[in-house]
């Protein structure tokens, strides 16, 4: 019971850090979304303005790349505050957690479904940054880093002085949120199969009539009904 309680508390310490990696995502790809006005810079192009000494916006994705990248890490989010804040409240009401095999079949299944979702965002958040980041440096000259187009003017109204830390953010919680996910996995999976090596224990050594009782871990089977029928001696007459 000392394992199980201490890999569940490391799962729910995962689900709390989960819980933040999801926020920190959505939060930095809206607020990159709405520095440029609501459009979604994520495999977007970049022009330049000699005249104005001024860098714009020649292209841009469509905003539900942006809008499925946030959904994405609030969906996350949101079922690990579900999750953490079920489990300390079961704590707190009965004193005691017990989980039913069903249900981290089901966790499994959701950390499969996640870790799916988290793959393809953390794919979309690298790739489109990266492409915005090499128009940005073969459009906008004296520049050889992508971050150094922070400080350099923007058109207006376009607020660029941050966009490449925030989709950075964005992009490291992402696949953070995503190897916890990988770890959570493990562990409700390590917990499963100790849950089942428990319940083989007791079956085996409940006192349940010999052989048969230990085997098929059946409290209702006795020693006499484990004998051979034809084997039994004979009633006295």
């Amino acid at each position: 019971m000392m394992a199980l309680t201490g890999l569940l508390l490391l799962e729910l310490a995962l689900y709390a850090s989960c819980f933040v990696c999801g926020i920190i995502t959505a939060a930095s790809v809206t607020i990159v979304q709405g520095n440029f006005g609501g459009r979604c810079m994520l495999y977007g192009l970049v022009s330049y303005n000699a005249t104005a000494n001024a860098i714009g916006v020649q292209s841009s994705s469509s905003s539900s790349l942006c809008y499925f990248v946030s959904a994405i890490s609030v969906m996350v989010a949101v079922v690990c505050f579900s999750l953490s804040m079920y489990w300390v409240y079961t704590f707190c009401l009965d004193g005691d957690i017990r989980r039913e095999r069903m249900w981290m079949n089901l966790i499994m299944a959701v950390c499969g479904v996640f870790l799916f979702f988290l793959l393809i965002t953390g794919c979309m958040l690298k790739i489109g940054r990266d492409s915005l980041c090499t128009s940005v440096t073969q459009t906008v000259p004296n520049i050889t880093r992508c971050d150094e187009a922070q400080a350099r003017t923007w058109v207006s109204p376009l607020k660029g002085e941050r966009f490449y830390n925030s989709l950075y953010k964005a992009e490291t919680a992402a696949w953070v949120n995503f190897f916890f996910w990988i770890i959570i996995g493990v562990l409700v999976f390590l917990q499963r199969r100790q849950s089942s090596g428990l319940k083989v224990i007791a079956g085996g050594h409940g006192g349940y009539g010999g052989p048969a009782g230990g085997l098929f871990g059946d409290p209702g089977v006795t020693a006499a009904e484990t004998e051979p029928f034809f084997n039994r001696p004979a009633r006295p007459q």
